[in-house]
């Protein structure tokens, strides 16, 4: 079995929302250093700038910068409108965005919920739609991958409001695998559950940088370029095969 040559993403577009930092901006970075048109989504455009650049100085990589907030549907349109003005559409998907709230199902607030569930689960249906039009207009081909969680695999103790959203995740992802195969569709899916990652996720959680660190301290947890890798295993495998679903944990976690 081959996998794709280097040379064949030479011109390819992908979309990575979720680019300003971490896992997204590790998977903006692997994707650029194999030749491929680079969409940076995220919400604060002075970071996608600076990634821009630098990928632009690393690998001469073309990148679109998408300041988005991907709870305004119309944000994520105009972002489609941007990519299909300058590079005709979308080939390659990574629904990376994604948060967590530190908010219990018997306590917790509302508005916590609902980005929640806005984010994880609502925007990554219209990002999806969305990008498989292109991909159906550009030759019925493509992949889609979603980042998930081990959230969505195990309910913890607590944060049940966020794993239930990473299950959803993984039920979309099984859905349009279906639907396509229902189409005869030749575009992939597939969707990445890490364990813990060493990004700004904790931080955002606890809303505390000393507890995000103590939870990072624990043990030696997983690298976002680690799930870059994981990604571009995913993508490079022959048109034949689709790798659905894969699992990744530290090894002491």
């Amino acid at each position: 079995m081959e996998k794709r040559n280097l040379s064949d993403w030479a011109g390819q577009v992908a979309l990575v929302t979720g680019a300003s930092s971490g896992i997204g901006e590790a998977v903006a970075e692997k994707l650029a250093s194999v030749g491929m048109k680079v969409a940076l989504c995220g919400r604060r455009k002075e970071r996608l700038s600076a990634l821009a650049e630098r990928l632009d100085e690393a690998y001469g990589a073309e990148c679109l910068v998408l300041p988005a907030d991907l709870r305004q549907e119309d944000d994520i349109h105009a972002m489609f409108k941007s990519i299909r003005e300058m590079w005709g559409g979308v080939d390659v998907l990574i629904n990376n965005a994604g948060l967590g709230h530190n908010q219990s199902l018997l306590t917790g607030k509302s508005e916590a919920w609902r980005e929640m569930l806005e984010v994880n689960v609502l925007a990554l249906c219209i990002t999806t739609r969305e990008a498989v039009k292109d991909m159906r207009e550009r030759g019925d081909k493509g992949h889609v991958l979603h980042i998930g969680s081990m959230a969505g695999h195990r309910v913890p103790a607590i944060g049940a409001v966020y794993s239930a959203t990473k299950f959803a995740v993984r039920a979309l992802c099984e859905g349009l695998r279906q639907e396509l195969r229902s189409l005869e569709s030749n575009i992939r899916v597939g969707l990445i559950s890490p364990g813990m990652v060493e990004t700004e996720f904790f931080e955002k959680y606890h809303q505390s940088a000393e507890k995000a660190a103590q939870t990072y301290s624990r043990f030696k947890v997983l690298e976002a370029s680690d799930i870059a890798e994981a990604v571009f295993y995913s993508l490079e495998q022959p048109a034949h095969m689709q790798v659905g679903d894969i699992l990744i944990r530290p090894t002491a976690q």
